[in-house]
């Protein structure tokens, strides 16, 4: 992907409140208007129930192999059962919604799914134990998710013909995945932490499948991303919550920006509350850009605002609040880079 690429200057993680496909959608769309709204989504709404979730949404997409609800979570079964038509039905009615809201449509679109180390540390096998356990499981469900991308963004691409599909990686496991901190089934121990030669790997082949046709974002809501290492695996940006930065994360945010890679930083709390002025919003952004001596005319560029993580846990109303403030924010930052 052209490191020129846009993302635009503002955008939203990927879950909503509520139940309804149709409003989400309209919502999504008549907030983030591109170009200078910002980049329209899929909304994802997760409290419908299971297969909504964004584990059962990603088990719902791949290709043989299938998963069923279990009372300890989603666990890998033989043959496709009601959960996985629930939650290819359910991504079948966001996506009409989606269609609906985007006819003539051209300009970026994103699309959210849970990537593989993620999906590894959630998924269970038969006895019980996470996929995360065995490397051959891994492996094949790396292979099933990358299978299962593919058609879902062809499928997006045949709804929305005018736009540039933008592949979201939520990846909020993968810090515990490296450090052997993901609990085995019994809670009383941890998995071992997977090589992070391996783990880079797996997520190059998940982010080729898009790549060169589309960019890839990475998300995650933990403490400590791998900018570098996610940068490596071919990230064309990478979404965070900008509140858990500290000072150890200056170099490899400085060489990410030096690098071309786009920053989807979230500032905007998905806590219902006050919010703050826009500027005050992204006051801490250019704070950062004056500290790493970057260039305050790559601030509108490389940055685009987003809530701080998913809405699934607020109001309607605070949710529409949220993505409007994005918006406003990230037109305050343009204005004021300084």
């Amino acid at each position: 992907m052209n490191e020129n690429f846009s993302f635009g200057p503002a955008t939203g993680i990927g879950s909503m409140p509520g139940g309804d496909a149709r409003e989400a959608a309209k919502t999504v769309t008549g907030t983030f208007e591109w170009p200078d709204g910002g980049m329209p989504y899929l909304p994802e709404l997760p409290a419908r129930g299971p297969g909504a979730d964004m584990i059962g949404r990603t088990a719902g997409m791949l290709v043989e192999l299938y998963a069923r609800v279990e009372p300890s979570g989603w666990r890998i079964g033989d043959r496709p059962g009601r959960d996985t038509k629930r939650a290819r039905s359910w991504l079948g009615e966001d996506l009409d919604a989606l269609e609906e809201f985007t006819q003539g449509y051209e300009g970026p679109l994103k699309v959210q799914a849970v990537g593989p180390w993620t999906l590894a540390a959630a998924l269970e096998l038969k006895n019980g134990e996470v996929a995360l356990s065995d490397p051959g499981a891994c492996r094949d469900l790396a292979g099933s998710l990358a299978e299962g991308l593919r058609l879902h963004l062809a499928e997006v691409r045949r709804r929305v013909p005018g736009a540039t599909v933008v592949l979201q990686l939520d990846e909020p496991s993968l810090i515990a995945v490296l450090r052997g901190q993901v609990k085995t089934a019994s809670g009383y121990r941890t998995h071992r932490a997977v090589d992070r030669q391996v783990i880079e790997a797996t997520l190059r082949d998940i982010i080729g499948v898009h790549s060169p046709e589309g960019a890839v974002v990475v998300h995650s809501c933990a403490p400590d991303v791998p900018f570098a290492l996610l940068r490596r695996a071919g990230a064309a940006a990478i979404s965070f919550d900008f509140s858990l930065l500290t000072e150890r994360d200056d170099d490899a945010i400085g060489e990410a920006v030096e690098g071309g890679t786009k920053l989807l930083a979230g500032v905007v709390p998905t806590a219902e509350g006050p919010l703050s002025d826009p500027a005050g919003s992204v006051m801490g952004v250019r704070t950062l850009w004056r500290r790493l001596g970057l260039h305050p005319g790559l601030l509108a560029d490389a940055v685009t605002v987003t809530p701080s993580c998913g809405l699934v846990g607020v109001s309607p109303a605070y949710a529409r609040q949220a993505l409007a403030h994005c918006v406003k924010a990230a037109r305050s930052l343009a204005d004021n880079p300084e």
